[in-house]
């Protein structure tokens, strides 16, 4: 069994050691059949992109990004082969040639001088370390939400991308909606009066039976997959492709690693980023976070999953402003709910209310939903479309949607709030010195360890 893995391993990567070979040994060049749908757009115009994991997820941006005239997907990466190859296909029969690159290792793309920018989709324990080599590689990145398992990690990710000056648009494809842009809008100028109270609904975790260990199948680099994250026998449910299969509920579409923190802390902060970062966004306080954390939670009580299944924070700012992020069950229950409200963001002022989700915006007094924002008041950064966002700052240097400074802010609510929920009770922050006061365990729950070979 190991014999065959190493081979599986040694064939798969001799490919990646040919294509790292080639970015280092080929001049810049692309080919006119390389063109394409963006014949109209000159080479010298066009941002060249690597694509890193090819999930569902990965492979719906990578789709966005050939959608665009001027951008030009060179290679893709995947550590299951046949992610690889389908993603493969898909950008060779965009362009009509066969010249898409492939490979198993990231570094052959955040370090191929060919490569202007990156995709970053790879399972979350993965985020952080891709993040860094394409910063200090001078790659942009469109970088998949959340930040990462890890406080810390992010921390360092904000500090490398800000030294190296390269473009960061997290992947919080929220911010270029027009209902959440307006709903926040509408906050900010006031409104709804004076907002007090932000209550945000996301989707839980599940539990979830331990696995028997299963051989690794051919085609995945299953040691690549676990990276730093620490060692564990291989299942198919522990790193199963975001996938469907018959007569199961969608919550089981889901990867399992998503409910595993060893890869995640769970939707409290793989799919909360979404709403907290809205939250912020319409609140005012994506330069800053809460002084105070409160919550209990609920955990898996045996199996594999070990992220909340249930869970109710309340953040609370320097200015009053309380944030209560819930899972969307505990949120269809709170007090500061309105009719039909579990999921998305709701905020609260002093005058009325505003509701917003994905295909859904309502407000109290309803004469809100054609309020104008006038052209002396706060307008947001507007966008029609992320991944044109992400490419325009490329070009320009300007900043993105969700650039990193923001990103962080919002991903470390979800991170405390977690932690916070693991320990229990009330528990300070400092937003300025971004750790807990006085309180030694909690900080110690903001770094990871990392298995060896893989450090930040």
């Amino acid at each position: 069994m190991q014999e065959r893995q190493l081979s599986n391993r040694r064939q798969f990567f001799s490919l990646t050691a040919k294509t790292a070979a080639a970015s280092i040994s080929f001049p810049y060049l692309i080919r006119s059949t390389a063109l394409g749908k963006s014949r109209s757009v000159a080479p010298s115009n066009r941002v060249v992109m690597g694509c890193i994991g090819l999930g569902i997820q990965g492979t719906g941006n990578m789709r966005e990004f050939l959608r665009q005239p001027d951008v030009h997907v060179d290679a893709v990466c995947d550590v299951r082969r046949s992610q690889c190859e389908k993603a493969k296909q898909i950008v060779d029969k965009h362009y009509g040639n066969e010249d898409c690159r492939m490979c198993g290792d990231f570094r052959s793309i955040t370090g191929s001088d060919r490569i202007d920018a990156v995709l970053i989709a790879a399972p979350d324990h993965w985020h952080v370390l891709m993040g860094l080599d394409a910063a200090r590689n001078g790659k942009g990145m469109y970088y998949e939400k959340p930040i990462g398992w890890s406080f810390a990690a992010g921390q360092m990710l904000r500090d490398t991308v800000k030294r190296y000056g390269v473009v960061f648009q997290f992947g919080t494809q929220q911010r270029s909606s027009r209902n959440f842009r307006y709903a926040c809008e509408l906050v900010r100028n006031g409104r709804i009066g004076k907002l007090h109270t932000i209550l945000v609904g996301v989707p839980a975790s599940v539990a979830f039976p331990d696995q028997p260990a299963e051989p690794i199948p051919d085609g995945l680099d299953y040691d690549m997959w676990l990276g730093p994250a620490l060692w564990a026998p291989h299942s198919f449910e522990r790193c199963r492709p975001y996938t469907s299969r018959p007569n199961e509920d969608w919550t089981r579409n889901y990867s399992l690693w998503y409910h595993i923190s060893d890869y995640c802390i769970g939707f409290i902060g793989n799919w909360g980023i979404h709403h907290v970062d809205i939250a912020q966004w319409g609140g005012g306080t994506e330069q800053t976070g809460p002084v105070e954390v409160e919550g209990a939670g609920e955990f898996p009580k045996e199996g594999i999953a070990d992220c909340a299944i249930r869970w109710q924070v309340e953040n609370r700012f320097d200015n009053g402003l309380k944030m209560i992020h819930t899972d969307n069950v505990s949120s269809s229950k709170h007090p500061d709910q309105v009719p039909g409200f579990s999921q998305g963001v709701l905020f609260r002022g002093s005058e009325g209310w505003v509701c917003v989700n994905r295909g859904k915006l309502d407000a109290h007094p309803k004469t809100l939903l054609t309020s104008t924002i006038g052209p002396n008041e706060i307008h947001l950064h507007e966008s029609s479309s992320h991944h044109r966002d992400f490419l325009n700052a490329v070009k320009t240097g300007q900043q993105p949607a969700c650039p990193i400074d923001v990103a962080v802010r919002s991903n470390t609510i979800c991170q405390i709030d977690d932690i916070a929920i693991r320990l229990g009770g009330r528990h300070r922050w400092d937003p300025q010195k971004e750790m807990f006061v006085n309180n030694s365990e909690a900080n110690r729950m903001l770094t990871k360890p990392m298995r060896s070979t893989w450090h930040l």
